[in-house]
């Protein structure tokens, strides 16, 4: 593609690339020498300024929101930094009372078994306080739309899915799901930590309630610097029992008596946000905002289905959706042994992972080569061949 040169142009951003084959953004993006020079700044702005500095490390954190809205194309002052998801989605659940005086008494929880473990942690336990939980049964790989939006019904309150499915890569129809939870009165509560950076957004085009996600994987940000994003016309109802004093309308005021909701996205963060990773997120953000992620999203689509051939054509087991509208920027595959051979392809520095039911996940980004793809094949060939391992630890590589 044309933008193939320009996007690999900015490996020159990344040095640690110099250290190993990184197929691994779907899980800890590379991380850019920027992020280095202001994480040094933070440390500058914090020896040189004392409590001064918080009028400059505020407004980064406004200024990171604002650039994080850009990638999942939503409005300036709609989204709030978290530490994390979990973070993220108990706040949003803190929101609902679930005894039937709130938002038309709905109380239905909906997503598939193919959601990341930590939102169904959250939304398991607020069986205790209310909710009914309807987890939707996948095949294994793909994301079950049909069966999902069948669940969406008069009942639903919620429906807290993933974009991207972390454990097959594959994609859900967004606007099909939305569609149909505005059908039923619900909501959609959309994790794009699995697509923002690598997968095109329009989350306010789409008609996306709220979305959340972080900066670890293809935002190439690093942890601590996780995002919420909350539909402003919903905004007004978000009332998080989760809260503290950066919620507050004026939280400097330290105002003791009922709680008094900041009127913006702020309303939702709580206590006081991880400046140190908004400062070493921005980097990784600026660059996928600059180089534009439909560029990404071309580049990926076709070195995923080069990947992918190679997979095929060893006899592996492949669990990721084949079709380039089904699937995100990671293929999937297994095989017998695989998670030993894994083990020995990170110590030799082939970057990825393993996860149970599913294998190997294997990630190109804007930064990856045709080379080190081929070069990651090749040394996996050779780790099958060669057996277990000296140490033992191994076991058999199938």
């Amino acid at each position: 593609m044309t933008h193939e040169p320009d996007l690999l142009a900015r490996r020159a951003d990344f040095p640690s690339l110099e250290r190993g084959v990184h197929l691994i953004s779907h899980s800890l993006g590379a991380m850019p020498a920027r992020a280095r020079e202001l994480a040094t700044q933070y440390l500058d702005e914090w020896e040189n300024d004392s409590i001064n500095a918080w009028s400059t490390w505020l407004p980064a954190v406004r200024s990171l929101g604002d650039r994080i809205g850009e990638v999942l194309g939503v409005a300036p002052g709609t989204v709030a930094i978290f530490n994390n998801v979990s973070s993220v989605q108990a706040s949003v659940a803190s929101c609902f009372t679930f005894d039937g005086k709130q938002f038309g008494g709905r109380n239905k929880i909906v997503y598939d078994d193919l959601n990341f473990s930590t939102v169904h942690y959250v939304w398991q336990e607020q069986v205790r306080r209310g909710a009914e939980l309807c987890v939707v049964k996948s095949d294994g790989v793909n994301a079950p739309i049909d069966a999902l939006c069948e669940a969406i019904d008069e009942r639903t309150l919620l429906v807290p899915i993933s974009h991207v499915l972390f454990r097959s890569s594959a994609m859900y129809d967004v606007p099909k799901v939305v569609a149909r939870a505005k059908e039923m009165g619900a909501m959609v509560l959309l994790d794009c930590y699995q697509s923002a950076g690598t997968v095109p957004l329009a989350i306010e085009a789409w008609g996306v309630d709220m979305a959340c996600g972080g900066s670890v994987k293809w935002a190439c940000g690093g942890p601590g610097a996780a995002y919420l994003y909350v539909k402003p016309s919903l905004l007004p109802e978000m009332r998080p029992m989760s809260t503290g004093w950066f919620g507050h309308a004026e939280p400097f005021a330290f105002d003791m008596g009922p709680m008094r909701y900041a009127e913006d996205a702020w309303r939702m963060i709580g206590g006081t946000p991880a400046i140190p990773a908004v400062y070493s997120a921005r980097a990784g953000w600026d660059i996928i905002a600059d180089v534009g992620v439909s560029a990404i999203r071309d580049k990926s689509l076709r070195q995923t289905r080069e990947l992918r051939g190679l997979v095929r054509t060893r006899g592996f087991q492949v669990n990721t959706p084949e079709s380039d509208d089904a699937r995100g920027g990671t293929i999937c595959f297994d095989f017998a042994g695989a998670e030993a051979v894994s083990r020995e392809l990170s110590r030799r520095k082939f970057f990825h992972d393993y996860r149970p039911r599913c294998g190997l996940r294997v990630s190109p980004h804007l930064y990856t080569t045709d080379e080190e793809i081929r070069r990651f094949f090749e040394e996996l060939d050779q780790v099958r061949a060669s057996g277990p391992s000296e140490t033992g630890k191994t076991g058999g590589y199938g």
